[in-house]
């Protein structure tokens, strides 16, 4: 990895193809890298210029004065591979590629982007780009960029009375997007040490960027706007690395519809993966997806003021002077998913004595404006905390005039540092510049969006409980003795391998044992096999051509005596007609499995992520409402749990309208053997199909009623290279 460091902190800076022009881009970089106090050398490079903005300008980086450690580069796409060379062979470690035209635009574009790559791996080189709008470094004052928000005229790179004591860094892969998010923090004041742009990546990735600022320490939260990950490992190690430093990932995936994925493919000339299979590798590395740029600042705002004290739970305590504001919060609580209780009679005792009578203490606390005149937003907030029925706490406040803040800030100050639970500010007016300085400097993220202050308090609640899983030891499954035999005998086999050849190899691991059943060659084996059963049994053929039997009309149901013969022939038949040139091994005989509730089980290979075992309620509700759950294989039994919590019809498994729970403690222990059995066999397993599977009632365990494995092999060459 090259020297991240000579591209963010360098000591001088050659801005390559800078023009005296500020209306158009080559010129503008210039002014707006001298329009901040950066410390270090600026040299203006200028085949055509002896001066450029008043500075003296040198025709190449050979004829610098003296060696620099970062060049901004913004000249024609075709001539800027010969510019790297010369910046390399001029012992320069770190470029910026501004211009445009590679990858995005066509083949001769991805081949000059190649040849970037090759060179900054022959001169270790740190190259941010290209087709990127570039770089700022606030606590040096270098605005390697051509963004209008950081024109000088754009305001201070740092606020005056910034918002808690950490630092958030933007990286985007979009370049406009990227330094919008620092300008619309700055009515907020946030404080931000870094905005990186990474454009094509081509040499330098996101994933790099996270690692360097996590091992620099000077980030302690993450703005990503992502368009697709490149190298989906190293990625996994840093989000993993992040979780486990506490350094919230706050993300935004764009790409997600068809439009949009069409959108990405030809701005940066990536494809977009699966956005389900995104949010399973975002949720399960603990990363907080924001909706859009407000949300993600809100979250940003929650963590820089209190992720020290991040909710224990999500028991919510509103205090306000407004009723309806009170109201309004509440609505937005429960919303989110949390929990607005009664406060606790001592509690309430404790706050009656400062209301006047027509005020409450129920939860939300409404004082009226007569009782927070009288005490204070800090001390009535002071007075919710202690309830030990709740986990945080939010003041509903009006911040357009800051004087009664101004008078409460030595208590608010005091609250701040004493509570060891999270105290926000929600206001329901628009707030003056000296409220969000008064809040700042007392430590309390403001919000003016309800549903953001209440998604913020879900988001770090939720942070909090994934981060300490990640630190416990996870409740791995024993792996079975056989496995290695299993993985020999997988890989013997044809391409698909249909239910009865399947079965045996998933029996070893525990799934599905008790279902497999017996395969007929004849009429006459079908119904000595029903007849040893003894109760109703279904039909179903047997071919590896075969995948989807029950689109050829090749199963029968709940079949009982002598008509398993005319049932045999019937499926054999329907089966030959729909393939004529399938080789059929048979039909297998097994007994239908007793009602319960019909559960999509399965693994898929998706292109950037890999192994994705995929749970979903059965049926049409798959279908019409797209209820199924994705996480990484493999998994340990919390997260099977936990995925199952988190299907949309969740509760018809809980003893819905008086039907029996379902045994969904026995589906999670299906879940995390098949995902261990995916996990063992990773190189060679694409797909497994275990549809449907039948979850019974509680103590009832479940039946694997299908079961279908595909190999990798059988992918098509272009899939399996970009699934690697």
């Amino acid at each position: 990895m090259p020297d991240i460091g000579k591209l963010l902190w360098p000591k001088s800076v050659a801005v390559v193809g800078a023009s005296s022009d500020t209306h158009i881009l080559r010129g503008r970089v210039f002014e707006i890298i001298r329009g901040h106090p950066f410390a270090g050398e600026i040299y203006p490079v200028s085949r055509s210029a002896a001066e450029v903005q008043g500075v003296k300008a040198y025709p190449s980086v050979d004829a610098l004065p003296r060696p620099v450690d970062l060049a901004v580069l913004i000249v024609p796409a075709e001539f800027v591979p010969a510019e790297l060379e010369r910046c390399g062979r001029a012992g320069i470690k770190a470029a910026v590629i501004l211009s445009s035209g590679f990858a995005e635009a066509g083949e001769a574009g991805a081949r000059m982007q190649r040849e970037i790559a090759a060179t900054a791996r022959r001169y270790d080189m740190a190259v941010e780009g290209p087709n990127t709008e570039g770089f700022a470094n606030i606590a040096a004052s270098l605005c390697a960029n051509f963004s209008p928000a950081m024109d000088k005229s754009a305001g201070p790179l740092m606020p005056k009375r910034p918002l808690g004591r950490g630092r958030v860094s933007i990286i985007s892969q979009s370049g406009g997007l990227g330094f919008a998010f620092f300008d619309r923090a700055r009515p907020r004041q946030l404080p931000f040490r870094y905005i990186v742009t990474t454009g094509n990546e081509a040499v330098l990735e996101i994933s790099d960027l996270i690692d360097y600022m996590l091992d620099e320490g000077g980030t302690d939260v993450f703005l990503l706007l992502i368009e697709a990950i490149k190298t989906p490992e190293k990625f996994r190690r840093v989000a993993e690395k992040a979780l486990k430093a506490g350094k919230p990932l706050i993300v935004r995936k764009i790409g997600q519809t068809e439009p949009g994925r069409r959108a990405v493919a030809s701005h940066t000339a990536v494809l977009a993966g699966s956005q389900a299979a995104y949010r399973a590798i975002f949720e399960h590395y603990g990363l907080i997806e924001g909706r859009d740029f407000d949300e993600m600042l809100d979250v940003a705002s929650g963590f820089l003021a209190c992720g020290d004290r991040m909710p224990l739970g999500s028991r919510v305590g509103i205090c306000t002077s407004s009723g309806g504001a009170g109201v309004w919060m509440a609505d937005a609580c429960a919303a989110a998913g949390l929990e607005v209780p009664v406060l606790d009679d001592e509690t309430r005792a404790t706050i009656d004595v400062h209301l006047p009578a027509y005020a409450t203490s129920q939860n939300p606390v409404d004082s009226t404006a007569q009782g927070v005149q009288k005490l204070g937003y800090a001390q009535f907030a002071r007075l919710v905390a202690r309830s030990p029925r709740i986990d945080s706490v939010v003041v509903v406040i009006t911040a357009r005039r800051s004087a009664f803040l101004e008078a409460d800030l030595p208590k608010l100050k005091e609250l701040a540092r004493e509570s060891s639970k999270p105290v926000f500010m929600w206001t329901y007016t628009l707030p003056a510049e000296r409220t969000i300085e008064i809040l700042n400097e007392a430590g309390y993220p403001l919000f003016t969006d309800a549903q953001g202050c209440a998604r913020t308090l879900r988001a770090m609640a939720e942070y909090r409980v994934l981060r300490e899983s990640l630190l416990r030891p996870l409740e791995t499954a024993p792996r079975p003795a056989g496995r290695a035999k299993v993985a020999a005998m997988l890989a013997q086999s044809g391409p698909v391998l249909c239910e009865y050849r399947a079965r045996p190899l998933l029996a070893a691991y525990g799934i599905g044992a008790h279902d497999a059943g017996t395969l007929a060659r004849s009429a006459e084996e079908a119904l000595a096999a029903a007849q040893a059963i003894g109760r109703p049994v279904a039909l179903k053929v047997q071919s590896d051509d075969i995948a989807h039997k029950t689109e050829a009309d090749a199963v029968a149901l709940d079949v009982s005596g002598t008509a398993v013969r005319a049932a045999f022939d019937r499926v054999l038949a329907a089966a030959k007609r729909h393939a004529p040139a399938a080789r059929i091994d048979g039909v297998l005989v097994q007994p239908m499995a007793t009602p319960g509730h019909e559960i999509i089980l399965g693994v898929n290979r998706d292109p950037t992520w890999g192994l994705m075992l995929v749970v979903g309620l059965g049926g049409v509700l798959v279908e019409a409402l797209g209820d199924v759950v994705l996480a990484p294989v493999a998994l340990d039994h919390g997260t099977a749990r936990a995925m199952i919590g988190r299907l949309k019809g969740a509760r018809l498994l809980g003893g819905y309208r008086g039907s029996a729970p379902a045994d969904t403690e026995a589906l999670a222990d299906l879940m995390v053997a098949l995902s261990q059995f995916a996990a063992d066999n990773a190189d060679d397993i694409a797909e497994i199909d275990l549809n449907p599977v039948i979850v019974h009632a509680k103590g009832e365990g479940v039946s694997v009623v299908d079961a279908l494995i595909v190999r990798r092999e059988s992918e098509p060459a272009e899939r399996r290279g970009a699934a690697e």
